[in-house]
């Protein structure tokens, strides 16, 4: 769909998730309206409140498609990977989400919607970390169920969690190469090494 174009046909629902995350990456700050998407899909505002009863219910339908979208890329990283290398390929995978979607990557994990109870956003979300303690029993050689699988998870989560973070938040300019480049050597340094 080209953008301001008026929306003709097709699910109305999918169009403004998929608008939605194209605005809220050119919105300054990551804030963006119902009107504001109405306008740029070409439909009224009553439209978009039959599929999203608030703000909120929108953004909450745009993070949990990021969710999708990230376990999605790390899912496919993981099966192009070389035997053992799943993990760090999940790891880069997801260091290079946060990279090209910075504001999607902020809503999904931020303190926006993280008490909002929505009930896809909180199963998009559970699905995505156990796709990761699968990642992290698969590299360690053990059951999903295995004791230290859901601690090495959370070890896991927290680094390439706080790298992306970092990254985003301009903490590598001291460096002369690119966050993004910076951040992957850190993980790929990280995960090569001990568990």
């Amino acid at each position: 769909m080209e953008r301001g174009s008026a929306y003709h046909h097709g699910n109305l629902r999918e169009t403004l998730i998929e608008e939605g995350i194209a605005l809220l990456a050119e919105s300054a700050g990551g804030d963006i309206s119902l009107r504001q998407l109405a306008r740029r899909v070409g439909v009224t505002a009553n439209a978009t409140y039959r599929h999203f009863a608030n703000k909120n219910a929108l953004l909450a339908a745009l993070a949990a498609e990021g969710f999708r979208r990230l376990q999605e890329g790390q899912g496919e990283a993981v099966r192009l990977a070389d035997p053992g290398q799943g993990l760090r390929e999940a790891g880069l995978a997801y260091l290079r989400f946060a990279w090209r979607h910075p504001a999607l990557f902020r809503l999904m994990f931020g303190p926006t919607l993280s008490h909002q109870g929505d009930e896809e956003l909180t199963r998009v979300a559970a699905a995505s970390f156990r796709a990761l303690r699968s990642a992290v029993a698969v590299a360690r050689g053990v059951d999903e169920e295995a004791a230290g699988v859901e601690g090495a998870t959370l070890r896991t989560w927290g680094l390439v969690h706080g790298l992306s973070h970092l990254m985003l938040d301009g903490q590598f300019g001291w460096r002369a190469e690119s966050p993004l480049a910076v951040a992957e050597q850190a993980l790929t340094d990280a995960v090569d090494g001990p568990l």
